[in-house]
């Protein structure tokens, strides 16, 4: 019986780039559990599992939209270097937790730097790109 919305299942995924290069995979490691419909994995993902029988594989390429959505120019932000703790200076290309004033810590990555600033970008790291998936359904845990 195919997956549906409501259906708990076991997936091994591989994540590639637009080259083709291997991002993510849960292969290394056990498959990954979720419920269809309950949002902790982005919509596309859950799309390309719907109607999938136990064993199954296929590729699936995701848009934006589906995926991480567009990026926003509006979280690239300048954090000034009086402003951050006193041994705070990562490089170009590092990803650092900033805390909001409500206390949430989010993530942002350094995509430039001066004597006097850091550039930030609170973008997830996908956001904006197409995302090709190799699914494998392993188990439909319920119905």
């Amino acid at each position: 019986m195919p997956a549906r919305t409501g259906d708990r299942v076991k997936v091994h995924y591989t994540l590639k780039d637009a080259k083709g290069n291997v991002v993510e995979s849960s292969h290394d490691s056990l498959p990954i559990e979720f419920a269809i419909g309950e949002g902790r994995v982005i919509r596309g993902f859950e799309e390309g599992i719907t109607g999938m029988s136990p064993s199954e594989k296929k590729t699936v390429v995701i848009p934006p939209e589906h995926a991480y959505g567009a990026r926003d120019d509006k979280k690239i932000f300048e954090y000034s270097r009086k402003q951050a703790p006193g041994e705070f200076d990562p490089r170009v290309g590092d990803t650092v937790q900033l805390h909001r004033p409500d206390g949430q810590k989010i993530p942002v990555t350094v995509i430039d730097k001066s004597d006097k600033s850091f550039t930030m970008d609170a973008n997830h790291p996908l956001a904006g790109k197409e995302l090709t998936f190799d699914l494998e359904l392993i188990e439909i845990l319920s119905d």
